[in-house]
């Protein structure tokens, strides 16, 4: 059974949000500093929001946060926030305009002649034309393997790509390569401690095992990742994990341990008011 879970890919450390009131008149070299810290803590802020899967709000701040950038006329920033849009709105199944932030942050970063956002933005680009199945994964394997020999410097990218080449390893059923990708991810997720993200990669980890038929396996990964996100209260994460688990259960035979996993999952989204989630848990207790 393929695990299912919506999670946004991080690009940068998980700050404070600061809003604040901007003048009309031009402006002096410190308030533009001023706009751009805005528009960093907005882009953070959007990709907090995204990865609890607050995608309406997350798309709110993203897109202030586009607007600031354009205003500094900052390519590192406009190209990393058109990342995260294409993002959001690629989880909200907004897939022509979730192709166009990517394509506008490919372009921009060719115009800014930064080797290593051309390489990283490319393989955002790659990633979503596996997802759409526009790009064979053994295509997107060559092309993460190319692009990711440009990155040196970034850490975070450097994890996001072997994430991707974790996604394609397990396309092409290569299991044990793919777990060892994702674990290369966590490990620099847990070290720079990206915990959103290190419990993504635990998730990643449980899909290749169960996949490969691992089943005590894909629940050890799973209960690893509940409990990181218990530990940072992600309750979307943890709602998104007990899923799996009922998944998993369910592909075992357990089915009493599916629905009490399926139960614990729904009474989350219940309280998150999440009706579209609530009737996909019911959907699956009904199975």
């Amino acid at each position: 059974m393929k695990l299912y879970r919506l999670k946004i890919i991080v690009l940068c450390w998980i700050i404070a949000v600061i809003f604040a009131a901007c003048s009309s008149a031009p402006k002096k070299p410190l308030e533009v500093d001023v706009l751009r810290t805005i528009a960093e803590n907005w882009l953070e802020a959007g990709i907090k929001d995204a990865e609890q899967g607050k995608l309406d709000n997350a798309l709110v701040i993203l897109t202030n946060a586009k607007k600031h950038a354009i205003l500094t006329d900052d390519s590192s920033l406009i190209i990393r926030v058109c990342l995260s849009r294409g993002n959001v709105l690629y989880s909200m199944n907004r897939i022509n305009e979730a192709f166009s932030e990517w394509e506008q942050a490919v372009a921009e970063a060719e115009r800014f002649k930064n080797t290593e956002l051309i390489s990283a933005a490319k393989i955002f680009l790659a990633r979503g034309n596996l997802l759409t199945e526009r790009l064979s994964a053994q295509a997107l394997l060559n092309e993460v393997n190319r692009e990711s020999a440009n990155i040196k410097n970034s850490r975070t990218f450097i994890a996001f790509s072997w994430q991707v080449k974790g996604l394609a390893f397990r396309a092409l059923g290569s299991f044990n390569e793919a777990e060892a990708a994702f674990r290369n991810s966590l490990e620099i997720h847990l070290k720079d401690r990206y915990l959103e993200q290190a419990s993504y990669d635990w998730y990643s980890i449980a899909s290749v095992r169960s996949l490969s038929g691992n089943i005590q396996g894909a629940l050890s990964a799973l209960e690893s990742s509940l409990e990181i996100d218990r530990r940072i209260e992600n309750s979307w994460g943890i709602a998104s994990s007990y899923r799996a688990m009922g998944d998993v259960y369910r592909k075992a035979g357990r089915q009493n341990e599916a629905l009490e996993s399926y139960r614990r999952a729904r009474a989350i989204y219940v309280n998150m008011e999440n009706a579209s989630e609530v009737a996909d848990i019911d959907r699956r207790m009904r199975l």
